[in-house]
């Protein structure tokens, strides 16, 4: 029995140190594959890690502060400035303004005045001569009814005359063209109202009579005469009239009401107005979109303008602005804007570049109102107040 015992014993032992044997064998190391057939590629270098020993650093001549070069800034890109705000102008006075553009605006209708005078200098002064003279008056717009008045007048004068002296001449022809302009009519432009401020002018017409620009002249001259101005570009339709404008505007001091593109002119007007209270400005100057005078729509929209601009002030002034070259058409595109809104002066553009002055008189006679300001040029301050005196002795010349 003993014997058997010891045998188990025995074979526990042999069975554990065979098992001991295994995992010993499955915890060592296992050997690296054999080669294959494959190109051996190298290894990078290892990278060292810590603990590793540095090579032996290499010595290197060491340079003086002196010798060492400071970085290139020739070539370094220069900040860039933020724009400086533009510089305010002083415009001119505007007092004698038109005395002062005399020789431009000479230059142009010196062909009505000299013509006139020519015709009236002849010995004889039969039908045919007289029919020149009404041509002539004609062809400068003057229109058929305030020629023939001039026409029947200079007769008149003309047989009382009997022997005419140029200087006599000169003297008649002034006098009755004077007559015709209208030298007692009020001419100025209304931006003191009585109630209180601020004075409120809506400036209309037709595209491409220079409107947006008149606008921005037109604060010029009121900045000159020593008034604060809010400009409301309520021309929604064009992109760069507001911009325009308000240029314009920056270069006197003028504050620019403006909205988005395409949006709401009444309401653009309507909060410019609101502006030029709180703000305690003199005058509210509204440009508005350059309607074709066909289009009855945009005639209509006009209209709203103006009642809407009414529910804060009344408008005191509505100047319709007319391109003076375009002649008898400038009458028609008036006679309509009179109908949508009460005009109350006139404003004629490029005066000095056509030879038919004679468009103040027509439609002074047209519309009942007179003519206040006269464009003469592009320059900032070739806006003037209408002199009819200075006017004529620029007709007639020297």
């Amino acid at each position: 029995m003993e014997i058997v015992i010891l045998l188990v014993v025995i074979a526990v032992v042999v069975i554990g140190a065979l098992g001991g044997l295994v995992v010993g064998s499955r915890r060592r190391k296992q050997p690296p594959p054999p080669p294959s057939a494959t190109p051996d590629i190298t290894a990078p270098p290892a990278e060292p890690h810590v603990g590793d020993e540095a090579e032996t650093p290499r010595e290197e001549p060491r340079r003086t502060i002196e010798e060492v070069d400071l970085p290139d800034t020739s070539g370094a890109v220069a900040v860039e400035e933020r724009p400086a705000a533009p510089e305010i102008e002083i415009p001119e006075p505007t007092a004698g303004r038109l005395v002062r553009l005399r020789a431009r605006l000479s230059r142009s209708q010196n062909a009505l005045g000299k013509g006139l005078l020519t015709l009236l200098s002849r010995e004889h002064l039969d039908e045919d001569t007289w029919e020149e003279i009404e041509e002539t008056l004609l062809t400068a717009d003057v229109g058929v009814q305030p020629t023939q008045e001039l026409v029947e007048r200079l007769r008149e004068h003309v047989k009382v005359l009997g022997t005419r002296t140029p200087e006599e001449l000169r003297g008649l022809l002034r006098a009755e063209l004077l007559t015709l302009i209208g030298p007692d009519m009020d001419r100025t432009v209304k931006t003191e109202p009585e109630a209180s401020k601020p004075g409120i002018v809506m400036v209309v017409g037709v595209n491409g009579t220079g409107k947006t620009t008149t606008t921005g002249k037109l604060a010029r001259v009121l900045v000159a005469d020593g008034r604060t101005v809010v400009l409301g570009a309520a021309d929604t339709f064009r992109a760069a009239a507001a911009d325009q404008l308000q240029t314009w505007g920056e270069r006197v001091g003028a504050y620019t009401v403006r909205g988005p593109e395409a949006g709401d002119p009444a309401s653009v007007a309507f909060d410019a107005v609101k502006e030029g209270k709180e703000m305690g400005s003199d005058v509210v100057l509204i440009d508005t979109a350059g309607r074709l005078h066909t289009k009855t729509g945009l005639m209509d929209e006009l209209g709203k303008v103006k009642r809407v601009v009414e529910k804060h002030a009344p408008l005191d002034e509505i100047l319709l602005v007319l391109d003076a070259t375009t002649g008898q058409n400038g009458l028609v595109q008036a006679r309509v804007f009179a109908e949508v809104v009460d005009i109350t002066g006139i404003v004629l553009t490029k005066l000095d570049g056509t030879a038919k002055g004679g468009i103040v008189i027509a439609v002074q006679r047209e519309l009942g109102v007179p003519v206040k300001l006269v464009g003469l040029g592009e320059g900032p301050d070739d806006l003037a107040p209408f002199e009819p005196e200075a006017f004529v002795d620029a007709l007639i010349g020297d």
